[in-house]
């Protein structure tokens, strides 16, 4: 699983929270590894003077193969606080998403069925 960290001219990542992202995004979400083939994180800095509430802001977005990218954003008051609640997020979006493809592929016939003519 690729990871690639970005960021715009008001906030600044650094090689040190690149490799920390990595890491944290390999452990999270390490059982889709066959799953996800990239994510993306961008940080950001929402009011660009770094104060104020919830002003940094986490996007991330993971690149599933067969599948359309899924993506989840999250505003806290750090930096580290932004990345690790869209972690959660993500890591959940994509349980939700792969369970129910999962699902759909099983067979299982489904508890809705046409209502004969003859029991109308």
């Amino acid at each position: 699983m690729q990871v690639q960290v970005n960021s715009n001219h008001t906030i600044h990542t650094g090689e040190a929270f690149e490799r920390w992202a990595s890491t944290e995004l390999n452990d999270s979400l390490s059982r889709f590894k066959g799953d996800i083939t990239r994510v993306e994180v961008h940080m950001s800095d929402d009011t660009g003077d770094g104060a104020g509430a919830d002003s940094r802001r986490c996007v991330m977005e993971a690149r599933l193969a067969h599948h359309d990218p899924l993506t989840v954003n999250h505003h806290a008051p750090s930096q580290d606080e932004a990345f690790r609640g869209a972690c959660d997020k993500l890591k959940r979006l994509i349980e939700h998403t792969l369970g129910k493809l999962r699902d759909q592929h099983r067979g299982r016939k489904s508890i809705r069925r046409e209502v004969d003519s003859g029991e109308a």
